[in-house]
């Protein structure tokens, strides 16, 4: 359901290009893979300005929409959407919807070595072409950018690899705005802080969404507006 739109100013430029994490030798799945050990450093987020962990973010002014394990930019003039899972109620993924698409930002938790976008990239290239999309990958900022073409939509995806998170951002619009949209998702994503908490988890698990107070209320309202409707 759309929530109302709210003017935010757009992500500075930044960076032009920041170097990418090597592959990691081993990767452990297992929930004791991500619990703290004091001779591991956290791998550093790729990208000197942005997306931030939540322990470096900067004091930059910029209006975010705090969704728990991430703060999202919303660019002027957009909106931000919530999608609801009917059968649990709970909250399966924000948007922000620009003029150039409708972009989603998540956090996964990921191994300390960083690595997981290289795999997780090759998955989602081999998944949208069983899938019928035409499929194209580049080098962007962070490393590995996919875009893919699925009837009238086209779609621009990244990912960053953060100390025991990962960051993967997707833009989804029409393919007259294609040239547009992966600066627009860029920015969105550079922008972008992430929360991901002391917890150990599996690695891929997604992180937690969780709902400004105003926005929850609004989603409450406009579901019992409609319940009333109904009955």
């Amino acid at each position: 359901m759309g929530i109302f739109g709210r003017k935010r100013r757009g992500a500075d430029a930044r960076s032009e290009r920041a170097e990418r994490h090597p592959a990691p030798d081993e990767e452990d799945e297992a929930v004791a893979a991500d619990v703290d050990e004091e001779e591991d450093e956290p791998a550093p987020v790729t990208g000197e300005d942005g997306p931030y962990d939540l322990a470096d973010a900067p004091e930059d002014g910029l209006p975010r929409i705090d969704l728990g394990s991430v703060r999202v930019p919303v660019p002027d003039g957009s909106q931000v959407q919530v999608e609801m899972d009917q059968a649990s109620g709970n909250v399966r993924a924000v948007h922000v919807v620009t003029a150039h698409g409708q972009v989603t930002v998540s956090g996964y938790a990921a191994p300390r070595s960083g690595g997981l976008w290289d795999e997780v990239s090759a998955e989602l290239a081999d998944q949208l072409r069983s899938d019928g999309a035409k499929v194209a990958s580049g080098e962007g900022e962070w490393g590995t950018e996919l875009s893919a073409v699925v009837g009238e939509v086209a779609l621009r995806f990244v990912g960053v690899d953060g100390p025991r998170w990962m960051l993967r951002g997707v833009i989804a619009g029409p393919q007259s705005q294609a040239a547009q949209a992966p600066d627009t998702l860029r920015d969105i994503v550079r922008g972008t802080i992430v929360a991901r908490g002391d917890a150990p988890m599996p690695v891929r698990t997604p992180l937690p969404i969780t709902l400004p107070d105003a926005v929850a209320e609004h989603i409450a309202q406009q579901s019992q507006q409609t319940q009333q409707q109904q009955g």
